[in-house]
């Protein structure tokens, strides 16, 4: 069966300016990374000539100058101890600006006169703010807001005193449990019980034993002569590589 096949896969021959040999040289070429760095290989073996006048040193120096520390305070270094014209610190514009910033920005300089006038203020006893306090002192005040009641005494055999008696005798949990006392200590067997007989029902209903029937148990044989069998047994004779 596959003799032809293997005679025919040894005469194959594909020509070289077929399509798909062009376009796969051509994909080829172009992921080619030695192809892609040739242009930037051959430039690097021909050398660079960079003069020291060129415009990107020049740009780089002057760069390199300005971010310098030392370029950035030498005139500041240059400028020490040449101040003229000022006979004493205070007369300096410059000391006297950072003094005069310096005490503004001071807490203790900022809150002295509030510190020297707050414990000279004076309040009348008898001022609108002070009496108004007073007043809601008194409204929140609990002393003022609760007066305890005298001891009220009740008669025993009063109506209110009854019904009460009797209410609380309803609402309470002895009393409410007190027809079961007598079931304590009784002996009781759950054979029998709404539960137990509910327990049984769900077991059978999911016992497997008595849901299923097992393959074996089951009586059955089978006809020879059958047309799906013949049909079986004619399928397994034209698939059989025997």
């Amino acid at each position: 069966y596959t003799e032809a096949w293997d005679a025919d896969k040894k005469s194959i021959h594909v020509m070289p300016d077929t399509p798909d040999i062009l376009l796969a040289k051509a994909n080829s070429a172009n992921i080619s990374k030695k192809l892609y760095v040739q242009a930037w290989e051959e430039a690097k073996k021909k050398g660079y000539d960079m003069r020291a006048d060129a415009i990107p040193i020049k740009t780089a120096k002057a760069s390199r100058d300005i971010a310098s520390d030392y370029k950035y305070k030498e005139t500041h270094e240059k400028e020490k101890g040449h101040y003229v014209g000022c006979p004493s610190a205070k007369e300096d514009p410059r000391l006297a600006l950072a003094a005069r910033a310096m005490a503004l920005q001071s807490d203790r300089l900022y809150k002295k006169a509030y510190n020297d006038s707050k414990t000279q203020i004076h309040i009348p006893v008898d001022a609108m703010a002070v009496q108004a306090a007073k007043e809601c002192q008194t409204l929140v005040s609990d002393i003022d807001y609760r007066q305890y009641l005298h001891q009220w005494t009740c008669l025993p055999d009063q109506n209110d005193v009854i019904h009460a008696r009797q209410a609380y005798d309803l609402q309470s949990d002895n009393v409410y449990k007190s027809d079961l006392e007598w079931l304590r200590g009784i002996g009781w067997l759950t054979e029998g019980s709404v539960d137990v007989v509910k327990a049984k029902k769900a077991q059978e209903l999911l016992n497997d034993r008595l849901y299923r029937t097992r393959p074996e148990q089951l009586k059955f044989t089978s006809i020879t002569d059958s047309p799906d069998v013949v049909l079986a047994k004619t399928n397994a004779m034209q698939l059989s590589d025997v």
